[in-house]
């Protein structure tokens, strides 16, 4: 094509070969007029995070008998003096890599399913550090430690409900829709969900928040509940509406297990895979709510040293 010329940005089409043969009478092989044009931007998940976007992680563990006593080996939730047990291990998979993109790295850590001392009253909304004003730990390593001493102080019970957990993080997502904060919630679970009706309800609701829902499939049961939870096959829907974007994604751990026991190997390919969907879950919402990143923090300088005192020259000079 040659250049426009025009003010109506009509471009001519031009065949080389005809062109290239001097016959005068050839002008063109047609023309194409440009009535617009629009320049968009690629933005990606790392363009939020830069602009000022902060990630929210919390982590919701169950806590329910069917995984077993949790003082005998065969349990899900036994403490080895050797190695991490399977809710140990995707915790710290996931979470120390969605640290890196929380600026405080105070995370709220709840469970559910079990009953709490001192009334044995059963709890699907529970704090693990035992505070339910505030349910937030220090890093990690905090709610690693906040696991292992409520495995010490709850009774393991059940049913296993989803929603209250869900619901819980939704409120707060609730309250930040303008694109500076973004919610991640990890749900740890063995079976059979028990309340799947309202934890399809509370997952379409939140379809509509700045959120998304890991859940992590441990030990040999089925999964059936979690995979159609997951939505890749089909969306979401409960009593007819259907949830606004997919927000769940479910991993069995079992799937990602090094079968020659190398826990360090297990716990890469697991964030790997129930991280994969996480950027474009994010993006997905700036985009229908048409929300751009933060501008970019001005590059870093590094200070001059400030000029000492006069009277600390003097003071200087004279030792």
């Amino acid at each position: 094509m040659s250049r426009s010329q025009s003010q109506f940005h009509i471009y001519e089409v031009l065949n080389p070969k005809k062109k290239g043969k001097k016959k005068k009478k050839y002008q063109n092989s047609g023309t194409v007029t440009l009535l617009s044009c629009l320049v968009d931007t690629e933005l990606s998940f790392l363009d939020y995070i830069r602009g000022g976007t902060q990630i929210n992680f919390t982590v919701a563990i169950d806590f329910t008998a069917s995984n077993g006593n949790p003082s005998q080996p065969t349990s899900l939730h036994y403490m080895s003096p050797y190695h991490l047990n399977d809710y140990a291990m995707a915790l710290r998979a996931v979470g120390e890599i969605i640290q890196d993109y929380d600026s405080d790295k105070m995370f709220p850590a709840l469970g559910f399913g079990a009953k709490l001392p001192p009334d044995g009253r059963v709890s699907h909304e529970f704090a693990l550090n035992g505070n339910p004003q505030n349910p937030y730990c220090s890093g990690i390593e905090g709610v690693m430690e906040a696991y292992y001493q409520s495995l010490k102080s709850v009774r393991l019970y059940g049913p296993t409900h989803f929603s209250p957990v869900i619901n819980h993080v939704a409120r707060y997502a609730s309250a930040m829709t303008d694109g500076s904060q973004y919610f991640i919630l990890l749900i740890i679970s063995d079976g059979v969900i028990t309340d799947m009706a309202q934890t399809k309800e509370s997952i379409v609701n939140a379809a509509s928040l700045p959120m998304s829902i890991i859940i992590v499939g441990v030990g040999p049961a089925e999964f059936d509940e979690m995979i159609e939870l997951d939505g890749d096959e089909e969306r979401i829907s409960s009593q007819g509406r259907y949830a606004e974007r997919d927000i769940v994604q479910f991993v069995p751990f079992r799937d990602y297990i090094d079968r020659r026991g190398n826990h360090i190997l297990s716990m890469a390919r697991l964030a790997k895979e129930v991280l994969a969907e996480i950027p474009d879950q994010f993006l997905s919402y700036m985009r229908t709510r048409g929300i751009k990143p933060g501008p970019l923090p001005p590059p870093y300088t590094p200070c001059p040293p400030p000029a000492l005192h006069p009277l600390l020259c003097r003071r200087v000079s004279r030792i």
